[in-house]
């Protein structure tokens, strides 16, 4: 057991606060202890901690994490101590979907792995030093501490050379978008794509469908979002608060409508836009979270369209943050161009900037 530093969220809605009395526990078998160096902030967890019960609070956030490994369980031959590491989701490894090479869809159930705040049997390697319970792993690593206790299923080593303000986002944000064109959508050359929501993930899908040339249109309210698109390769870029019909400006601007459409903002009157904007035999991708959604059935029908969810891009980490890394460095994912870095103390007024959209990605950097 070690002393170590943690934002902690403690109460629903509650403000991350920075507090230097928790303890962490050795790692299991199965686990690995990584030494953080940098956290990406997600709009799921500010999302989350919304919402997050009281009765599993406090608890820490944070699963864009990435580090240095300070010590491995007897079971892990995947990492050793020093070697520099992304963190991603968990999974469990063996079920059918995992076994399919999908685990995202994990059948043991991405929610009672990710966001349960604690491991499988119940336990959390985190309490305070008086032993009062502290609620954690948050997608098997609640990165927003000093060290964080991942799993062998979700670390992923990555080039000492690569900087930890790169590596961190890669694990969800970038993940999720890039693979959303990539694993789940593969437009072909040519073919367009409308990117509903144009934040990290939003981006990170804008840079990936540019590089498989493709027309790109990239719809966002907030005037700097859309100049990045632009930035990166999108043909156009359309406001939604200066059209009275978000729908017929994409199908304008797509010859009768895009190919594609990834909705990144999970808002029910998006969803329905990008449905009534898309192409005969189009396909929309669900991935930003959200409530329930309403769209005309006859619409969805007449057109033979496909909508499918999305989760963490239907990216198997081990593989996927790898390619991820070489896009980056062929110069096909400028992420620097979207990141802003904050000293870890500056969590919650990184999460503020966020909110505000005053910032794209914000990624804490420890030490």
């Amino acid at each position: 057991m070690m002393r170590i530093q943690a934002a902690l969220v403690e109460s629903p809605g509650g403000p991350f606060t920075v507090h230097d009395d928790l303890v962490i526990a050795a790692p299991r078998p199965d686990e690995i202890l990584v030494r953080m160096t940098a956290a990406g902030i997600c709009h799921t967890d500010l999302s989350a901690r919304q919402n997050w019960p009281a009765e599993r609070s406090p608890m820490v956030f944070g699963h864009e994490g990435a580090g240095v490994v300070e010590a491995v369980g007897e079971e892990v031959d995947s990492v050793r101590p020093g070697d520099s590491v992304a963190l991603s989701y968990r999974s469990c490894t063996t079920c059918g979907q995992c076994s399919a090479r999908h685990p995202a869809y994990c059948e043991t159930g991405i929610l009672a792995l990710n966001a349960s705040g604690a491991r499988p049997d119940g336990t959390t390697p985190l309490t305070r030093t008086n032993g009062d319970t502290v609620f954690g792993n948050f997608f098997g690593q609640s990165a927003f501490a000093s060290h964080a206790i991942a799993h062998r299923s979700n670390v992923v080593k990555v080039p000492d050379d690569l900087p930890a303000a790169i590596a961190a986002p890669l694990g969800c944000g970038v993940q999720t978008g890039v693979g959303t064109v990539l694993n789940v959508l593969r437009p072909p050359r040519g073919s367009s794509v409308v990117v509903f929501g144009t934040g990290s993930v939003g981006l990170s899908s804008v840079m990936a469908a540019v590089a498989e040339g493709c027309d790109v249109i990239a719809v966002d309210p907030l005037p700097a979002r859309r100049a990045k698109a632009l930035e990166f390769g999108a043909t156009a870029a359309v406001d939604p608060t200066a059209t009275d019909d978000v729908a017929e400006a994409v199908r304008d601007l797509t010859g009768g409508g895009p190919h594609h459409a990834i909705d990144t903002t999970g808002q029910a009157q998006v969803i329905s836009q990008a449905i009534t904007a898309l192409r005969r035999q189009g396909t929309l991708a669900l991935v930003g979270i959200g409530g329930q959604a309403t769209f005309d059935i006859m619409t969805v029908m007449t057109k033979g369209l496909r909508i499918r969810g999305v989760i963490e891009g239907d990216a198997r980490p081990a593989e996927f943050i790898p390619h991820l890394i070489a896009l980056h460095r062929e110069g096909k994912l400028p992420l620097h161009d979207i990141i802003t870095e904050f000293p870890f103390a500056e969590i919650e007024r990184a999460a503020q900037a966020a909110s505000a959209g005053q910032v794209i990605k914000p990624v804490l950097r420890f030490g």
